[in-house]
């Protein structure tokens, strides 16, 4: 969704935007604004940006690069200084902002602004994965080395200039001691944590008491735009209280195909919710290009698919509760056999050898072709997979053929662990490759030093691998990306594949159900014919 008032971009070498850049800065309301400067149309076409507020915004821009200049030791991009003053004003006006730029573009840096800006105020905590409080700490010390930060906010004295970093798990545990104290700003990173408001987790967040709240995520809407109300009733509960109302106005209407009711949302959002795209911002900004592979099941697989189908047909998914959950485990076994066979087989319990990995998993094959390449071309490459055994696999695998020690990055690890392995890629003191956990390496992290992507396997949720694939595509990086999906054909995989299509040939912020609950809401018949391979000729 894009800021419905956003302003728009003027020509530095224009005499009359000069003049007019120097007017604001005089402070002189009389001087006019440069023809149609403010001629923006909202998403629905039926008003522009007015004059009053374009000034306004220029202004606001103006005043937070002054005063940021000297403080924040780094060059901020003329989109971030306008985010950073986007966020003063709204926090400062409405109590709760909401920046949903794409991944990339910089909403720590945006958000890290802010906080400089009001820490004169009071304390402030940001609150993100366990995984990102390092990076947290890293970027706060890099760009606002005058901020003190603590990694234990329940502990010594709450004072202006302070920032307190947190995990969602410690805001579950700590609450009582965290609502005892009156934040100036809180920063609720990756914020589609809070996309359920009924758990543990949102109702604590809810009971932080701050002066402003700034929620950050790049993907507002996983599933369905009720997340997105969830994060609003965090930031700005006022814009919507009652979530049946927006469920009427906007989510049912845009399941039922109302293209329209996307438009009236943005505007709806517009004054609490910032969100831009890379295509708007970053005209030099390398491509990404698509490279979509299907890979054929071997023997082996086709085997132990069918198999696996055919022992399902005996004992059915059951309904109610338990058939989402046998839905799941299916889908999961299904999709470890088109990882690799020996995933399924037993052959890796108790840390067991493997000797014939080759030759049997077609995308096992064609995954170890394409690092073989992109090692003797130069082109450093990160392997997304969901599962631990997969990426354990890969890594031995590719370690052992290509000669290379290649680095597992993975959710077992300890944080710090993680991000020094991070930091030791980026600054290339690590192997051209190296395999990631979708989970644990998909949100929080820059690893320009990459130019290829490759998802070894389909996740249910394709904002979850654009994500991921945005480690690599954002700022800093020089090159084309390319971006590899590997698809086992006639397979639930090819299902996945075109059920991102689908959702992608909607609208960014259009998703419904996930995958399972769609495949769980289908009769055992519908089901079994949807996961069924679709043989040659078939």
């Amino acid at each position: 969704m894009i800021d419905g008032h956003e302003l728009l971009a003027l020509p530095a070498t224009s005499s009359s935007v000069l003049a007019w850049q120097r007017a604001v800065q005089r402070a002189d309301p009389n001087v006019p604004l440069p023809l149609a400067a403010h001629a923006e149309a909202d998403p629905t076409g039926t008003a522009v940006t007015t004059a009053e507020y374009a000034r306004t915004a220029f202004a606001d821009t103006v005043a937070a690069e002054s005063a940021l200049s000297g403080v924040v030791p780094a060059s901020l991009r003329p989109y971030q200084q306008r985010g950073i003053a986007w966020l003063h004003r709204v926090v400062a006006g409405s109590g709760g902002a909401l920046l949903a730029d794409e991944m990339g573009l910089g909403k720590t840096v945006q958000a890290i602004g802010l906080m400089t800006l009001r820490a004169s105020q009071g304390p402030q905590l940001v609150v993100c994965p366990s995984g990102l409080i390092s990076n947290w700490t890293r970027e706060i010390a890099r760009f606002a080395p005058g901020l003190i930060v603590d990694t234990d906010p329940t502990t010594g004295p709450q004072e202006p200039g302070r920032v307190c970093i947190i995990s969602y798990a410690g805001v579950r545990l700590r609450i009582d001691a965290l609502a005892d104290t009156r934040w100036t700003t809180v920063v609720l990173d990756e914020a589609q944590a809070l996309k359920n408001p009924r758990t543990q987790l949102a109702r604590a967040t809810r009971r932080l008491q701050a002066d402003g709240l700034v929620a950050l995520t790049g993907t507002p809407v996983e599933n369905t735009l009720d997340e997105l109300w969830a994060i609003l009733r965090v930031v700005a509960p006022t814009l919507f209280p009652h979530q049946a109302v927006f469920r009427r106005r906007f989510t049912r209407a845009v399941e039922a195909g109302d293209r329209g009711a996307l438009d009236r949302l943005q505007v709806a959002v517009a004054p609490v919710m910032l969100a831009r795209r890379k295509s708007q911002l970053l005209n030099a900004l390398p491509p990404k290009l698509f490279n979509p592979i299907l890979c054929d099941l071997t023997d082996e697989q086709a085997r132990l698919y069918d198999t696996h189908l055919a022992e399902l047909a005996d004992d059915g998914f059951g309904t109610g509760f338990e058939r989402q959950g046998r839905v799941l485990a299916a889908l999961t076994k299904l999709k470890q056999i088109c990882n690799h066979p020996a995933l399924v087989t037993g052959e890796l319990a108790g840390g067991a050898e493997i000797r014939d990995i080759a030759g049997r998993s077609g995308k096992f094959d064609v995954c170890l072709a394409i690092l073989t390449a992109n090692v003797r071309s130069g082109s450093p490459t990160l392997v997304f997979t969901q599962y631990r055994h997969t990426g354990e696999l890969l890594a031995r695998h590719a370690s052992e053929t290509l000669g290379i020690d290649v680095p597992f990055f993975h959710g077992g690890m300890s944080a710090a662990a993680r991000a020094t392995l991070a930091d030791d890629f980026q600054a290339g003191r690590t192997a051209e490759l190296m395999v990631m956990s979708l989970k644990a390496g998909g949100v929080g992290l820059t690893l320009t030093r990459a130019c290829d992507v490759i998802h070894f396997d389909r996740w249910w949720n394709p904002a979850v691998e654009a994500q991921a694939s945005d480690r690599v595509h954002r700022l800093g990086q020089e090159r084309t990306v390319t971006i590899t999906t590997l698809t086992c054909a006639t397979t639930l995989e090819e299902h996945i594949d075109a059920m991102h299509q689908r959702k992608a040939s909607l609208n960014a912020h259009a998703r419904s159900t996930s995958l399972v609950a769609e495949l769980a809401g289908h009769d055992d018949e519908r089901l079994f014919d949807l996961l069924r391979r679709r043989r040659e000729g078939s």
